[in-house]
């Protein structure tokens, strides 16, 4: 669905500094698979720790594979239990053009 992102959402639980290490391991497997460059120009994301979420543009392949990878990322660390993510149609809350870059927080 062009357009649309992933909301990955947590619980108290998990402390959103290892989630955002995470996510960051997901945006560096997204650059061996696309260039550093393309990430860059193409990666679209927000890390909200005060709302404990993460929210990914979807609308290319580039954040396709970034929730994806992300997504098995967090099983493997966190298990099944550990977070929920929604596909959902609204705009990306925080998500800024170009803003695939190492540096989150």
């Amino acid at each position: 669905m062009k357009g649309s992102n992933y909301e990955f959402r947590f619980g108290d639980g998990l402390p959103m500094a290892g989630v955002e290490e995470t996510f960051l391991m997901s945006v560096i497997a997204a650059e061996g698979i696309h260039g550093r460059a393309r990430v860059r120009l193409d990666a679209s994301f927000n890390v909200d720790q005060d709302r404990r979420i993460c929210t990914v543009n979807s609308d290319n392949q580039v954040g396709e594979d970034i929730a994806g990878i992300f997504a098995e990322f967090l099983l493997l660390e966190f298990g099944e239990d550990g977070f929920e993510v929604v596909r959902d149609a609204e705009p990306c809350k925080g998500c800024r053009p170009g803003s695939g870059s190492r540096g989150l927080s």
